[in-house]
């Protein structure tokens, strides 16, 4: 598979979703459509590939295992919350609506590259577990990470007492978007055996995480977040100490009182 096939499909998957998504007027489908491409992409590519080198297992089973994940809890929370409102001045508009779905499906072939890179590698290139052990730790770490900080926000959110409240508890203590933090070491660590594979002009599949990287940091993830929280609880004192004495992306212990 070149990259143009699988950027055409990613256009294609999305597609389809969208269409449905826009005759029924639902978010169901949108995020867990994300997570999908991703695990399709990936299978495909591994399916194709002659090779089967412990750093093509690792790539392949790393980003399987994230769409999974991801993609059970993106579907199974807006199962219980039915609307997403990210979509509210979207949903009724086809081309806007339609312009976030081909953002997503480009998204996800760019975030894709090193994967792409590292699963069309030549296996006689077969790297030691040694070169991969750095980027599965990552992986680990930021997969754990994201997971925990999503169970602890979702059942947050759920109780009664706490609904419409900002969350300082758990991770969310160190980090205002652990979840984030997260999700960066995810893509970086499934990226991080192509240091030995890339050379020249593939050097340029570390696009990869720094897109994703960049569109969390200065784009539709942390500044959109960090305005709803100043919309919402920017008058409050206790918000205003929350947001002081805690680091907006990394973990780390609260800065004193």
């Amino acid at each position: 598979m070149s990259l143009l096939h699988v950027l055409a499909i990613s256009l294609l998957i999305n597609g389809v979703f969208f269409i449905i998504a826009a005759i029924m007027r639902t978010d169901t489908f949108t995020d867990i459509t994300y997570s999908l491409s991703f695990i399709v992409l990936t299978a495909l590519l591994f399916a194709t590939s002659p090779y089967r080198a412990p750093v093509h297992l690792f790539t392949a089973g790393a980003v399987i295992l994230w769409g999974l994940r991801l993609g059970g809890y993106l579907f199974y929370r807006i199962l219980h919350i039915k609307v997403d409102h990210r979509f509210d001045d979207k949903r009724d508009s086809f081309v806007k609506f339609g312009s976030f779905w081909l953002l997503q499906a480009i998204s996800v072939w760019v975030i894709l590259l090193p994967s792409y890179g590292i699963l069309t590698a030549n296996g006689e290139r077969a790297l030691p577990l040694a070169a991969i052990l750095p980027g599965a730790l990552l992986f680990i770490a930021g997969l754990a990470l994201e997971t925990v900080a999503d169970a602890q926000k979702y059942a947050f959110k759920s109780r009664p007492e706490t609904k419409g409240e900002f969350m300082a508890t758990g991770v969310w203590r160190y980090s205002r978007h652990p979840n984030y933090f997260g999700e960066m070491l995810v893509w970086w660590g499934i990226a991080l055996p192509g240091i030995f594979l890339f050379r020249g002009a593939s050097l340029l599949f570390f696009i990869g995480p720094v897109f994703i990287t960049l569109l969390l940091l200065f784009v539709s993830g942390i500044p959109l977040l960090e305005r709803e929280a100043d919309r919402k609880w920017g008058a409050r004192a206790d918000y205003q100490d929350y947001k002081r004495r805690t680091s907006i992306l990394i973990p780390l212990p609260r800065k004193k009182g």
